[in-house]
């Protein structure tokens, strides 16, 4: 029997390994979704379009599978505009099924007609339209694999009308995987190992791109003594079981990373995408290994650049330096990391009064030793890779290239719909939490377990941060909150709001022992300070011109109120 175009994509997807489909169904759409109701595709009925796109990522990181999203024409599609970007900047799998009016219509005003590809080909692997039934299979194969192999979102468009048509003929394509090796040539590797001989004080730089490659990495820190630090996107695979970690540096490190990466004289970066340029040394030598040509040399000027994966490059790299002895620079970065991370687990006696500090240590404490943490952009950010411990099971995820607000529960969807009898955290700031609340229902429809945390300080609390360090006074980043608990028993889900500090391990506990969606409340201090592992001269001046413009117009209860919270003794 001839499958129509509908069905051939669905055929083709699931072949390629894809489960679940997110989206809103409607017009244009309706044949593929029946096909897939058809199939052992599942869809995920999700609220609001951005929240798909956000969950299919959210999949696609965890699982490092194929994810899918579909999307009828015009609004529709457009909705999954910032899910999908986040995705494909993340790095995430996703195919994209971008319905568009019936050919006939095109090019002709016809309402709800969008021209999708110039709005996904920016921010995608791959992003064409289906003209023809004929090209159905093939294209659906190109698509997901693009997706999988390019580590992004692919974007097929499809006119509304194709998918009742039948192809003339329907060759057998169908995606390929490919795990090649890839490394530089023993030529490359000399100014390399030339550079390494020559150093005193060998760091290693960790970026995402070793991912795969975490005994690799710590095969050849083991041979130099080379302390490493990594990046926010590095965490999951470098930080557990590590004698050589010292953390991250930039504005969400810690002393010891920063230390490690500013004060050496050979920075090995691998697979490191770090944007921010002060972070780097200024007078080190610099050895970059990328898999990408184009990453070499993007972010801070290198002295040698390698070709190739971490993974492979590393290996060769270990076989081939002279082992180090010496760790006087290993123990100083370590002693300093360590003291560091004493300092930055610090807890107040005051009952009335939650660091969000604390409620990440207490959201570390009762979790799972599987658990998945998801944390919004801004703050609970920086709480989650601060003090959410990995080890080797644990994954955490959040928005750090993108740098959305609102992934954080969206996210944590799609991670509990692949993984339904796994503990899944949301950390969410107050102002995340209230941009996407409607899909809250479609946790309490699929019976979906999520645990919900909102870190609730009554305002965008990391704009607020970013305004007094440029010496302004904090404006228009006030939120009147509603109480979330309420909220949430509201929608049928398990709710309750923490006010103080003796309330807080007991709530924890019951959150998570709930065997449905619930979320939980928390008040936090609206003044607590995210302070980077190097203050510079002119981040105190601005503080301090924030301070003084404060007082001028009255806020001398907020000036002290920063000072009590972030530079008193506790």
């Amino acid at each position: 029997m001839s499958r129509n175009v509908a069905e051939i994509i669905v055929d083709t997807l699931l072949d390629a390994g894809a489960q679940r489909c997110y989206g809103v169904v409607g017009d244009t759409i309706n044949h593929l979704t029946d096909a897939m109701r058809r199939s052992e595709l599942d869809w995920v009925h999700v609220r609001h379009e951005e929240v798909g796109g956000f969950a299919a990522g959210g999949e696609a990181m965890i699982t490092g599978e194929l994810a899918l999203c579909a999307g009828t024409c015009g609004p529709g599609s457009l909705h999954f505009v910032n899910g999908l970007f986040d995705a494909h900047r993340s790095n995430a799998p996703v195919v994209f099924i971008a319905s568009q009016v019936p050919t006939s219509e095109s090019g002709v005003g016809f309402p709800q007609d969008v021209d999708q590809k110039p709005i996904y080909e920016q921010y995608s692997v791959f992003c064409e339209t289906l003209t023809n039934p004929n090209q159905a299979r093939r294209m659906a194969a190109i698509a997901a694999q693009s997706a999988i192999n390019k580590r992004g979102v692919a974007v097929l468009i499809v006119p509304g009308d194709l998918f009742t048509q039948t192809p003339d003929n329907d060759l057998p394509y169908r995606a390929h995987r490919f795990d090649p090796i890839i490394r530089p040539s023993a030529e490359e590797f000399v100014p390399a190992l030339e550079a390494i001989q020559a150093g005193k004080r060998i760091s290693i730089y960790a970026g995402f791109g070793c991912e795969n490659a975490r005994s690799e990495v710590l095969a050849l820190a083991a041979r130099l003594n080379a302390p490493v630090a990594w990046t926010s996107r590095a965490k999951d695979f470098i930080e557990y079981d590590n004698p050589f970690e010292v953390g991250m540096t930039g504005v969400f490190g810690l002393e010891g990373g920063y230390h490690a990466v500013a004060d050496c004289d050979v920075l090995l970066l691998l697979g490191c995408n770090f944007a921010w340029t002060q972070f780097y040394p200024e007078k080190a030598t610099i050895i970059q290994v990328d898999i990408h040509a184009e990453q070499i040399g993007k972010r801070h000027p290198v002295h040698v650049g390698l070709l190739g994966s971490v993974r492979d490059t590393c290996a060769a790299l270990a076989t081939m330096v002279e082992p180090r002895t010496d760790t006087k620079w290993l123990d100083g970065c370590r002693r300093t990391y360590e003291k560091s991370r004493a300092h930055a687990t610090h807890t107040s006696r005051d009952d009335e009064l939650i660091h969000p500090q604390e409620l990440a240590l207490a959201i570390n404490r009762h979790a799972s030793d599987d658990a998945v943490f998801t944390a919004d952009g801004g703050s609970p950010m920086v709480w989650l890779l601060r003090h959410i411990d990995v080890n080797g099971r644990r994954r955490t995820l959040s928005s750090l290239v993108h740098g959305t607000m609102a992934n954080a529960y969206p996210q944590a969807l799609g991670v509990q719909a692949a993984y339904p009898g796994r503990q899944v955290i949301a950390m969410c700031g107050d102002g995340g939490m209230s941009m996407l609340m409607g899909d809250l229902l479609t946790l309490k429809q699929l019976k979906l377990p999520v645990k919900l945390v909102v870190f609730n300080n009554s305002a965008l609390g990391f704009v607020e941060i970013e305004q007094k360090v440029e010496g302004l006074l904090d404006a228009f980043t006030d939120l009147e909150n509603p109480d979330f608990g309420e909220v949430a028993r509201a929608v049928g889900l398990w709710g309750r709001k923490v006010e103080h500090k003796h309330d807080l391990d007991g709530a924890m506990r019951e959150l998570l022992d709930h065997d449905g969606p619930g979320i939980l409340d928390v008040k936090v201090n609206r003044m607590e300070l995210v302070m980077p592992p190097k203050v510079e001269p002119g981040q105190v001046a601005s503080t301090a011109l924030y301070s003084t413009k404060a007082i001028l117009n009255g806020r001398m209860d907020d000036v002290l109120d920063l000072v009590n919270s972030n530079f008193l003794k506790r």
